[in-house]
């Protein structure tokens, strides 16, 4: 039983090339103030990047790059979720090997075909969310844990799904490094939600789907708002916002996104003779 306790078309291939290449990037920017735009800089590095030798320095850099160059250029523009992403440690959340490239505006592997969405489309979705500080929020895929930990910084209380047991556990290690408290996961099938724990004032997805299950846009609550980039026919991602009005729901895509497809939620095999 979980208890609760309330504080208020993708080329992975391509993908993987640019990991290697990305790593071989240093971040070389001093730490500056929050919210003063910047000139974004990197300088290529001399060699392989030595991952041991990245210091808290260089992380705060590349945090403050991000935010910057990808996260204020595109559109997000709520204080709090600046703050988060410009206080939350990203490279927690990814394998050691990855660190040096955490900040990159790319999905990273978390592994068995699951991703760390980009950085510029996770501030998008948490933009479009219309966070409230009293708000319960459900993360379909929680994950390494980065999503949800940004919305823990922001809203009340989050429900973080996740069936996969070694994820999991890696991200609760990862709140309770960063003493985040009101994060609770639950092992529940992605396309389930959870209900138990419902209606929730915002849902967010932390991946592609290429549709919104009816049974999860019924656990929103009334006045609440869903977000998710739901991947079309034509393999394009777009970021779709569901807002729930009393018994009415309505829907409206609002920008354009390569995000991973979560496992699960893929297209339906097409029929053939």
């Amino acid at each position: 039983m979980v208890k609760i306790a309330f504080r208020g078309n993708f080329d992975r291939r391509e993908n993987h090339r640019r990991y290697a290449d990305l790593g071989r990037v240093a971040i070389v920017l001093a730490a500056r103030p929050s919210y003063k735009k910047q000139a974004c800089r990197v300088k290529p590095a001399s060699g392989p990047m030595d991952i041991q030798r990245i210091t808290a320095m260089d992380y705060a850099a590349a945090r403050q790059n991000m935010v910057d160059c990808q996260i204020l250029p595109n559109q997000v523009t709520d204080p709090r979720v600046v703050d988060a992403m410009l206080e939350l440690p990203r490279e927690e959340f990814v394998a050691s090997r990855l660190k040096g490239v955490a900040y990159v505006d790319e999905a990273l592997p978390l592994g068995d075909g699951r991703y760390l969405m980009e950085p510029m489309v996770v501030g998008r979705l948490l933009e479009e969310a219309a966070l409230k500080v009293d708000d319960v929020a459900l993360v379909i895929g929680c994950g390494s844990g980065y999503l949800p930990a940004l919305l823990a910084k922001v809203v009340s209380t989050v429900v973080a799904v996740e069936p996969d047991k070694a994820l999991a556990e890696r991200a609760e290690e990862t709140f309770s490094r960063l003493a985040l408290d009101n994060i609770v996961v639950v092992d529940e099938p992605l396309n389930a939600g959870y209900a138990k724990q419902g209606p929730y004032n915002v849902i967010i997805f932390d991946g592609a789907v290429t549709e919104v299950p009816q049974a999860i846009i019924d656990q929103l609550a009334d006045g609440g708002r869903l977000v998710a980039v739901v991947t079309g026919g034509d393999g394009v991602g777009r970021a779709r916002l569901v807002s729930r009005f009393g018994d009415v729901t309505s829907a409206r895509d609002l920008f354009d996104a390569g995000t991973p497809v979560l496992p699960g939620f893929e297209p339906e095999p097409a029929f053939s003779f």
